[in-house]
């Protein structure tokens, strides 16, 4: 291992933003721990993206909101690289019901995306923090949604774990600022790719239209976009923490 490599930890590092912050990392000089929870596959190309930039990987099933699993995550993360430099907390899940059909989101439904959005975010960080406290510049990035801050047409459960999720990273802000880690996060809007393709099946393309049209900059964000703010965020603004930047191209400032 090339100890003069500051070390990240990215959750829900297979595809998407976890993807893109996980390469962005890279390329700043970091080794990875890339974390999955099912896409072993996808998982291991984004390791492989990784290495292309100089990254050590190291890749890791977990599920977050199981402590079981994330204490044997840390335990890993610990026996290969010693510490922790940056956690993010990337790992995401939603349901397809829209807000106004709410009655149909099931208790099981709602307690997953919860035990991922809220619980594992906690989790996470809360069994991180140890390993953070060895580096000499640590810092969490949640990526919350600007839902958490002024919720829409998205999935309830969805919309109400990223409002938690808003609060959680002020206040673990407050809690960890005495031991020098700082905690921002990032908070997409309408976002291109995989993730908002599920969500809005056949009516993708003319949706993301209409969005790119009403933004002021002209375009949905990208993974990248999101992945570009959060390695500011990471790698700058030192004297920052319990800040929460919305990455929407201005939609939600003029709308």
């Amino acid at each position: 291992m090339n100890s003069q490599r500051r070390i990240a930890l990215v959750t829900g590092s297979s595809s998407g933003i976890g993807r893109a912050e996980a390469i962005a990392l890279a390329k700043a000089g970091y080794n990875l721990v890339i974390n999955y929870s099912k896409s072993s596959a996808e998982a291991r190309k984004t390791a492989e993206a990784c290495e292309q930039h100089g990254a050590e990987t190291l890749v890791l099933q977990c599920d977050v909101a199981d402590e079981a699993s994330v204490i044997a995550m840390m335990a890993a993360i610990k026996e290969k690289f010693g510490r922790l430099d940056v956690l993010c907390n990337n790992a995401g899940a939603s349901t397809k019901a829209l807000a106004r059909d709410f009655e149909k989101v099931t208790v099981e439904e709602w307690d997953w995306v919860f035990g991922v959005n809220v619980k594992g975010v906690f989790l996470v960080t809360k069994h991180a923090v140890p390993l953070l406290k060895l580096s000499k510049d640590a810092c969490i990035l949640n990526t919350n949604s600007i839902v958490g801050a002024r919720p829409g047409p998205q999935a309830l459960p969805y919309a109400a774990s990223k409002g938690a999720l808003w609060t959680m990273t002020k206040s673990l802000a407050g809690a960890l600022g005495y031991f020098g880690i700082r905690v921002n996060g990032v908070a997409p809007g309408w976002m291109a790719g995989e993730w908002m393709e599920r969500m809005l099946g056949d009516h993708y393309e003319d949706l993301m239209k209409a969005r790119a049209k009403a933004t002021p900059l002209r375009r949905v964000v990208t993974a990248e976009d999101v992945a570009e703010t959060a390695l500011s965020l990471i790698e700058s603004n030192k004297s920052v923490t319990g800040v929460i930047v919305v990455v929407d191209g201005g939609f939600s400032a003029v709308t």
